[in-house]
């Protein structure tokens, strides 16, 4: 059994990553029906939400049927994030997490997300006010390092647990990586092996298929693995992992029925959420991967993700069983 504070969790759990206009409640509570063990919002300023910009406020909405679920906020100022934290306990969120890891410029350029990886005593200082703001347990999300000398990642892990830190999610890249590459998974396993280390450690970065979430277990020794790009259009991959755990064996391919049936319904979702024009606009970058693999498909697809009024694209996805009803995926 895996613990993040008392929140219990089977042996190596999956998780949702943190993804910007990706998992939303919508995406999260499909990736719950299939397996996800913990799901996290998308990332939330820590300046939006004391400003109660409406954008950083709606992501705060979560439901019973997601728990556990994390809420995830990002920051370089210590009285904001504190702020944050106060606003943050009112969604009652399973977890607090803090976004050490995020590489993009107008996050880093703020000192925040994978720009405080250049700081140490900050975030180790950031962490350890936070935790004693919240009786929730806090954990973190971070990268190796800032670049490839200066990878302190057993250090950083071990001081972030020693400040109070429940668990520590490891991107295998560092931020002058971005994403790519190959992710590093070794330094994470070192994190791991850390004798003095006695909070979970989960790996992230690439794990793209049940076999490479088996080798972060069985080969790196890592107590859980944080799941984000495969899941996009993708909520089944938790399923096929644990699936993949349990025999050894590929679950069958995900019909085409299914797929409409996952397309439509987070569609209708997105919308009831957070109304049609968002609702359609945000959904779109899922249907790529929900229909991966069909051939002279461009029609179909190019329909779904230029449309502006649902009707149109619940009309495509009608289309596409029509079309494609003799379809098998491998």
């Amino acid at each position: 059994m895996v613990k993040i504070g008392n929140i219990e969790l089977p042996d190596f759990p999956l998780l949702l990553a943190p993804m910007e206009d990706v998992s939303d409640p919508p995406f999260r509570a499909l990736c719950k029906e299939q397996g996800a063990d913990v799901v996290y919002t998308e990332f939330i300023s820590s300046e939006g939400l004391i400003r109660d910009a409406a954008k950083s406020v709606m992501k705060l909405d979560i439901y019973e049927k997601e728990r556990p679920v994390g809420i995830q906020i990002f920051g370089a100022n210590l009285e904001s994030m504190l702020q944050t934290i106060d606003i943050v306990e009112k969604s009652n969120p399973d977890i607090i997490d803090i976004n050490f890891g995020c590489p993009v410029k107008k996050v880093v350029s703020k000192g925040a997300g994978a720009g405080i990886l250049k700081d140490v005593c900050l975030m180790e200082q950031l962490t350890a006010e936070m935790v004693k703001r919240t009786n929730l347990p806090v954990t973190v999300k971070t990268r190796l390092g800032w670049d490839h000398d200066s990878i302190r990642i057993v250090e950083v892990a071990e001081r972030l647990q020693d400040v109070g830190c429940a668990a520590i999610s490891i991107h295998g890249r560092t931020r002058a990586q971005m994403y790519k590459g190959e992710a590093d998974w070794k330094p994470i396993a070192e994190v791991k092996n850390n004798p003095r280390m006695h909070i979970p450690v989960f790996g992230n970065g690439d794990v793209d298929s049940p076999k490479r979430a088996m080798e972060m277990r069985d080969v790196y020794g890592l107590d859980g693995c944080m799941i984000g790009r495969a899941t996009i259009g993708n909520p089944w991959f938790f399923k096929q992992v644990k699936h993949f755990f349990k025999t050894g064996e590929h679950l069958e391919s995900v019909t085409l029925e299914e797929r409409v049936e996952a397309a439509r319904r987070h569609l209708q979702m997105a919308i009831d959420w957070k109304g049609e024009t968002l609702g359609v606009f945000e959904t779109r970058r899922h249907y790529t991967n929900y229909f991966k693999g069909i051939p002279n498909f461009k029609e179909y697809r190019m329909k779904m993700v230029t449309s502006d009024e649902s009707k149109d694209v619940f009309d495509a996805f009608d289309e596409v069983l029509d079309a494609f009803s003799d379809y098998q995926f491998v």
